[in-house]
């Protein structure tokens, strides 16, 4: 079996805001298709965004329903929040001191968490 496209697909009330939201994090397009937008970056699809109106985000970080989350390995970390909070994403967890890898936890407009990612060099 080959597959073409690996895409992660988002639920959300909101197609525009969530489409909107990873398009920008990932300096893609978006592609409407009714209830279903498709996030393309140089024309490969790369998120998925399925209309759910009632979708419940989910708790961070334990709470119901299950989740996945993904993580994203920036190399400006100050500069990654700053865009994805200007996008509409909304800190959860801020980063810890320890260890040289390091992570904060977003959410998206429709409540999906996800981390920015990034190494500390010494």
């Amino acid at each position: 079996m080959k597959i073409a496209h690996q895409v992660v697909v988002f639920d959300a009330a909101d197609l525009a805001a969530e489409s909107s939201f990873w398009a920008g994090v990932l300096d893609g397009a978006v592609e409407d298709d009714g209830d279903f937008h498709m996030v393309t970056v140089d024309g490969a699809p790369r998120v998925g965004v399925q209309l759910a109106p009632g979708h419940v985000p989910p708790q961070w970080p334990d709470g119901q329903p299950q989740q996945v989350h993904l993580d994203l390995w920036v190399e400006d970390a100050e500069a990654a929040h700053a865009h994805v909070v200007a996008l509409g994403g909304r800190l959860l967890q801020p980063a810890g001191a320890e260890g040289a890898d390091r992570f904060q936890v977003y959410a998206d407009p429709a409540g999906h968490p996800f981390c920015l990612c990034w190494v500390v060099r010494g």
